[in-house]
């Protein structure tokens, strides 16, 4: 079987080496390669071409940021985790606009860093628990509240669909919802494409951007 090929990207070499032990223990994955700096990441990500591009947001040279914007432009296939240190809520939504498919904290990447892997693999967008949690109350700290869809969302979708919605929003596979709500992955991934339709979003990313802006992930 064909391994998944990682990139990390990170200028703390201690850091790096704590993160290649925790993915050595997965026989399913290997390291392609690393680096501490920005602009040889990015160059070697075009090369490497890997199925995992792990990256700190601040690095010398060019930032994980600036990285994840051209790798997403020129290598769109490559799945792209942010590491940091912040849970800004700033960030986050810039990244998740950018297309990044995962956003993990470092201070819990030990418990988040392979969960992030697994689910960005099947297409699905990770951010650390803390990160939902930060992101949700923000709101509520706003100088003043964002337009709002919700009694759009609660006349479009059935309740069975709102919460599918708020468990994609959380980072769960169609198969990690299907076993808590004890229906089929069939099921759920259908449930999944009506909700689409109804909202007329087409990316699993904008239904996460969806969820959150309206209050449908809570803390």
């Amino acid at each position: 079987m064909k391994k998944v090929k990682i990139f990390l990207a990170d200028d703390h070499a201690i850091l790096r080496e704590g993160l290649r032990y925790i993915l050595s223990g997965v026989q399913d994955y290997e390291i392609a390669g690393e680096s501490g700096d920005g602009r040889e990441a990015c160059e070697m990500i075009e090369r490497i071409r890997p199925d995992v591009a792990i990256l700190d947001i601040s690095m010398p040279s060019m930032t994980g940021v600036e990285v994840a914007r051209r790798i997403l432009r020129y290598r769109p296939e490559v799945r792209i985790i942010m590491l940091s240190r912040h849970d800004n809520e700033e960030y986050v939504r810039e990244l998740l606009d950018y297309g990044v498919h995962g956003y993990v904290l470092k201070d819990n990447a030990a418990e988040d860093l392979l969960r992030a892997i697994s689910e960005v693999l099947r297409g699905n967008i990770y951010l650390s628990p803390r990160i939902i949690s930060s992101i949700v109350p923000g709101r509520a700290r706003s100088a003043g509240p964002e337009p709002s869809d919700t009694d759009g969302a609660s006349a479009l979708l059935s309740h069975r669909e709102r919460e599918i919605l708020k468990l994609i929003a959380e980072g769960k596979s169609a198969a990690q919802i299907a076993s808590g709500l004890f229906l089929s992955e069939n099921t759920v991934k259908v449930h999944r494409s009506n909700i689409m339709k109804k909202l007329g979003i087409h990316k699993t990313v904008d239904l996460v951007k969806y969820a959150i802006r309206n209050g449908l992930v809570e803390e």
